[in-house]
């Protein structure tokens, strides 16, 4: 019972994170568009999340501090995980101006399959072919894929009609219909990026399982993602006048971006790879596109198209297979661990000694 309850804490969480990074998108884009630097955008967000999580996390340990000092080896990791994070944000936000937010989310898509390949490699996901459970997560994962392009890239008709939308008519919605003559470039990028938050994720399940300190590790993180990408923007911004702050809506940004992203996803993307590994924590990216669809129906009256619709079902399904499959390999494993061994002695053996 136990068990159920803090599965079903963490989907929650990880949706719930979702809708945050939907959220951080749509400020991004917004804030871009009037002049914000992707990269001081990255500096300020992370710097103002370590200042954030440094005295939450000395609160949380006031009573019970953790290992301390971290080990080189566990310290050499996230070390790597910070040049992970602050390598997909810097690529993730050059290849959408090289291309468009549609490629973007087209390549995120691709993040449970790289973390799929990646988890069996490094032996974090098995594989039992003799069980059902191997087969619905292999499936249920192509089928998440599959939906989430078909959001992407199929629109077919509308379904809904708004006061601005197309005549009644089945249509292909073309991924690289953009005017930008640069989009290999940002598609080889944004390529990059989905396959390194891949491994990201996979390092990150990595460390939470020998120092399962999900504080120490995001802020230590934090504060090696605040060097690394200080070196980048002071490298690559030469506009000054793109450091000084003003109160709007780039402010806006990052201050979200620091509490609720940077922050909140970090811990509980931490949380999530300890408890359930990085096939389940990938597994929740193609979410992202459909809340982003119902929320611009909801909000912005957009207009519902059939593609969006199938591509939705699809990874419904695929998530559902694989959680599915992870709820039964966990339940195979508490059973095995509840059930004796048939070496072992039914009763204990009494003490003959006298005293």
């Amino acid at each position: 019972m136990a068990t159920r309850v803090v599965g079903v804490s963490i989907t929650a969480a990880m949706i719930s994170v979702q809708f945050l990074e939907v959220g951080l998108n749509t400020l991004v884009k917004s804030a871009t568009t009037n002049g914000m630097s992707n990269y001081v955008f990255i500096f300020y967000s992370n710097l103002l999340a370590f200042f954030f999580l440094l005295p939450t996390t000395l609160f949380y340990y006031r009573n019970a501090p953790p290992p301390l000092p971290i080990p080189t080896s566990i310290l050499s990791r996230i070390f790597l995980l910070s040049s992970l994070s602050a390598t997909v944000q810097t690529l993730m936000y050059t290849g959408i101006g090289y291309s468009s937010p549609t490629l973007s989310s087209a390549m995120m898509d691709l993040v449970p399959a790289f973390t799929f390949i990646l988890a069996i490699f490094s032996r974090m996901e098995n594989l039992n072919m003799k069980r059902h459970s191997s087969y619905a997560k292999i499936i249920g994962t192509i089928v998440s894929i599959a939906g989430a392009l078909i959001v992407t890239l199929y629109k077919g008709m509308p379904l809904t009609s708004t006061s601005g939308s197309l005549p009644n008519k089945i249509g292909t919605y073309y991924l690289f219909a953009e005017s930008n003559s640069n989009w290999i470039l940002g598609g080889f990028l944004l390529a990059i990026a989905s396959f390194c938050l891949s491994i990201l994720i996979v390092v990150q399940t990595w460390i939470m399982k020998d120092y399962p300190e999900e504080l120490v590790v995001t802020t230590t993180g934090c504060g090696f993602v605040v060097v690394l990408s200080s070196i980048v923007a002071l490298v690559a911004e030469q506009n000054k006048k793109t450091w000084i702050l003003k109160p709007d809506i780039q402010l806006l940004c990052i201050f979200y971006s620091a509490i609720f992203v940077v922050s909140t996803r970090s811990v509980v993307v931490a949380w999530a790879c300890r408890k359930k590994g990085p096939v389940y924590v990938a597994m929740f990216s193609p979410l992202a596109m459909v809340i982003a669809i119902a929320m611009g129906i909801t909000f912005l009256h957009d207009t519902l198209f059939l593609g969006s619709v199938i591509g939705a079902v699809a990874i419904a399904i695929g998530f559902y297979s694989v959680i599915w499959a992870q709820a039964q390999e966990e339940n195979m494993e508490n059973n095995n661990e509840s059930v004796p061994s048939s070496t072992a002695p039914l009763l204990p053996k009494k003490s003959t000694d006298c005293t």
